[in-house]
């Protein structure tokens, strides 16, 4: 039997935006996996956003999460740089 997996919606602002030149990304994840797991898969991808990987705070649906928070199908991820207002 194929291992499960969840289809994610992950929102990109600030410098995740400006990386990927898209506001939205649908990936698919195995089972089991945590929220921090979608910062890494960007970072891979995208090695100057390493500098992001501490300070970043992670939302699902809405809310604000830890880390180690596993996603379920469905879900829409958000990823939270500090911002700079002016």
């Amino acid at each position: 039997m194929p291992e499960s997996t969840v289809s994610v919606t992950i929102k990109l602002f600030a410098a995740y935006q400006e990386a990927y030149g898209v506001s939205e990304l649908v990936r698919h994840f195995p089972g089991e996996t945590s929220v921090s797991a979608v910062l890494e898969d960007l970072i891979t991808e995208h090695p100057e956003l390493e500098k992001w990987r501490e300070v970043t705070r992670f939302g699902i649906n809405l809310q604000f999460v830890e880390p180690d928070t596993l996603l379920q199908n469905g879900d829409e991820v958000v990823l939270i740089p500090p911002v700079s207002g002016g």
